[in-house]
């Protein structure tokens, strides 16, 4: 599993979540209880998403059409 990309927006991550599980890639999200548990207390915890090794360049093509150039933080 590589780390594609982080955000601390759960908006932001659902979306990121759903893109990519429409394509058929498996989604694992660290420090979701982390980042939830202190409610924004520190900005500094950022979820950070996973995909597997070998999927990694389709998903962040994937992402990047999705976000249109957003800023992927």
């Amino acid at each position: 599993m590589i780390e594609i990309i982080t955000t601390n927006d759960p908006v932001k991550l659902s979306f990121i979540e759903a893109v990519l599980k429409d394509a058929g890639i498996r989604v694992v999200v660290l420090d979701e209880e982390t980042a939830g548990l202190f409610g924004g207390a520190l900005p500094r915890v950022k979820r950070r998403v996973l995909v597997p090794d070998e999927m990694a360049d389709r998903a962040r093509h994937l992402l990047a059409d999705a976000l249109g150039g957003a800023d992927h933080t």
